[in-house]
């Protein structure tokens, strides 16, 4: 099954939590490179992620969009999406 460009932002803005590089964010949402170049550059823009010197941190506007939208999630299908994104060094 095809994922919707608003999961695939969810889960971008979820593996930024904790700041990571570029690398990390392909392999942890599943994504090649040229997908996640319009990614990070649409959230970026929106101001829901920041990059430093190649880390891409969610930003307090980013962490709001994923309360809400988890909270969309507890409402209409009973479960909560706030686990841990394990981030291998």
């Amino acid at each position: 099954m095809r994922r919707s460009r608003q999961q695939i932002i969810y889960e971008i803005l979820k593996i930024c939590k904790n700041g990571v590089n570029k690398t990390k964010i392909v392999y942890q949402a599943n994504i090649n490179f040229g997908s996640v170049r319009f990614y990070l550059q649409y959230l970026i823009e929106s101001h829901l992620i920041y990059a430093n010197q190649g880390i891409y941190q969610t930003t307090s506007n980013g962490t709001s969009l994923l309360e809400s939208i988890n909270q969309v999630n507890v409402e209409l299908y009973g479960y909560d999406t706030t686990e841990p994104v394990a981030v291998e060094e």
